[in-house]
C-alpha cells in the first residue's frame, strides 16, 4: 500500500512520466484483480515546410552541420516599396555625390502705398494728437480737483513741481592780523549771555599724533591768567601737605582722599592736580577716573613736583595744559572776552611760544612755522572763528620771549 502511494503522488507531481505505470508490476501480497493499462502509441508529425532562399543565398544554403537545406518552394509575402531617402543639408554635408538642392525664393513682400493725403497733413495730425492730450489732461485735473467726499467737493492742494536746490558754498575766510581778530572776537561775543565767554584757540599741525616722535603736549602759564577760578588739589603728606595749605589749595589728602575718588561716583570737586613723586604708585587705583578727564599728574607738565607751593600759586595763577588730539588739533582756552586787547595779545604770544617749544625734534623745515603751524582760528565760546595769519603770530611770540628774558 505504500508503493502505491508513492506511485500516486509521483505521478501528480511528475504527469509526463505517466507510462511508468504500466511498468510497475504490483507485489504478490497486494491482492488486486485490476488489469494492466495498455501501452501508449507514438504520434508522429509531418514536417515543417521551410521558405526557399533567394538565388544568392543558394551557395550559403549548404551547412557544415546540416547538409543541404530544403528547397520546396512557398510563396513569399510581398513587400512595400522603399520611399526614396530625403535629403537634407546636414546630411550633404557629409554625403558624397549628393544631389544639389536647388535654391528657394520667395517673392518679395511690398507694404501697400497709403492714400494720397494733402501737403502738411502729418503737422495738422501732431498737433491734433497734442491737443487732444492737452484736453485730456485738463479733464483729468478738473475731475481731481472736484473729488468729494461724502458730498462734498473737495479740492486738492495744489503742491509746487521740485526743483534742485544749488549747494552754496560758503566763502573761504581769508587770514587777518592777530589784532584785528582779537577785535572782531570781542565784539561777537553776545553780551546777553549769562556767563563771560571764553576766548579759545585752535591749531591744526602739520604732525602725525599716531606717532609717539610727534606727539605735542606741554604747559605754560599765562601772563594774565585764565580768567576763572581753578580748584586745586594736592596729594601730600605731612610738611608737604601743610605747604599745599598755605599755598592756597583747595584739596589736600593722602590715601583717604584717593579713596573718596575711587567710591565717589566719578564727581569730583577740583580742576588739577598735583601730587608728590611719592603718591605716584598710590594714584594707579584711580589713574581711570582722572586720566580721560585730563587731571591725571605728570612730571612733564609739572604738576609731579616737591615744590608743592610753587606748583600751587602757578595753577591758581593761570597755568593751562594743551595736547594734541588724534586729529591733529590743539584746543586751549586764553582768557576771557572782558580781557583787554593787549591781556589777550600777550597771552596768545606765550600760547605760541610754548607750542614752539614743543614742536616735535624730528620734525624740521626752513622755517619754525612752515610744516607745523597749518592753521590758527581764534573764536569765542560760542561765536564764528578767525583765522590769523602766522606772522602777527610770530610777531607776538617774540614780543613775550623779548618780556620775559629781560
Amino acid at each position: 500500500m505504500a508503493h502505491l502511494r508513492l506511485l500516486f503522488s509521483y505521478s501528480r507531481r511528475h504527469p509526463q512520466h505517466h507510462r511508468l505505470l504500466s511498468l510497475y508490476h504490483f507485489s504478490s501480497d497486494a491482492n488486486s484483480s485490476s488489469a494492466p493499462l495498455p501501452p501508449i502509441k507514438p504520434v508522429s508529425y509531418a514536417p515543417k515546410p521551410q521558405q526557399q532562399a533567394p538565388p544568392e543565398e543558394s551557395a550559403a544554403s549548404l551547412t557544415p552541420d546540416t547538409g543541404p537545406r530544403d528547397q520546396s518552394p512557398l510563396p513569399r509575402r510581398p513587400q512595400p516599396p522603399m520611399p526614396p531617402p530625403e535629403w537634407t543639408r546636414q546630411d550633404m554635408r557629409y554625403v558624397k555625390d549628393a544631389p544639389v538642392i536647388s535654391p528657394v525664393s520667395y517673392p518679395s513682400r511690398v507694404a501697400p502705398l497709403p492714400e494720397d493725403r494733402p501737403v502738411g497733413w502729418e503737422a495738422e495730425a501732431v498737433q491734433h494728437e497734442g491737443l487732444r492730450g492737452e484736453a485730456e489732461r485738463i479733464q483729468m485735473d478738473a475731475a481731481r480737483a472736484t473729488r468729494s467726499i461724502f458730498g462734498m467737493p473737495l479740492e486738492e492742494e495744489q503742491l509746487p513741481y521740485p526743483t534742485i536746490i544749488p549747494v552754496v558754498k560758503r566763502p573761504q575766510k581769508v587770514a587777518i592780523d592777530l589784532v584785528d581778530a582779537i577785535r572782531l572776537v570781542k565784539t561777537s561775543a553776545n553780551e546777553k549771555r549769562n556767563f563771560v565767554e571764553t576766548v579759545e584757540a585752535h591749531v591744526i599741525l602739520g604732525v602725525d599724533p599716531r606717532r609717539g616722535d610727534q606727539m605735542v603736549r606741554g604747559a605754560l602759564t599765562l601772563p594774565h591768567g585764565t580768567g576763572k577760578t581753578v580748584r586745586v588739589a594736592v596729594f601730600a603728606e605731612g610738611p608737604a601737605a601743610e605747604e599745599a595749605r598755605a599755598a592756597g589749595a583747595d584739596v589736600v589728602g593722602g590715601d583717604e582722599l584717593i579713596e573718596v575718588i575711587r567710591t565717589g561716583g566719578g564727581k569730583l570737586s577740583f580742576d588739577k592736580c598735583i601730587a608728590t613723586p611719592m603718591f605716584m604708585p598710590r594714584l594707579s587705583k584711580v589713574a581711570r577716573i582722572l586720566g580721560p578727564r585730563g587731571l591725571m599728574p605728570n612730571p612733564k607738565l609739572g604738576s609731579v613736583t616737591n615744590d608743592v607751593s610753587g606748583a600751587v600759586k602757578a595753577a591758581k595763577s593761570g597755568r593751562v595744559d594743551f595736547k594734541i588730539d588724534k586729529t591733529a588739533i590743539v584746543h586751549v582756552g586764553l582768557g576771557k572776552v572782558n580781557f583787554t586787547e593787549e591781556s589777550l595779545r600777550e597771552n596768545i604770544g606765550a600760547f605760541v611760544h610754548a607750542l614752539l617749544l614743543a614742536k616735535p625734534v624730528g620734525l624740521k623745515k626752513t622755517s619754525k612755522y612752515v610744516g607745523y603751524v597749518k592753521k590758527f582760528t581764534l573764536s569765542s565760546t560760542m561765536g564764528p572763528g578767525f583765522p590769523v595769519t602766522i606772522p602777527s603770530l610770530s610777531v607776538a611770540a617774540d614780543h613775550f620771549n623779548k618780556v620775559q628774558v629781560s
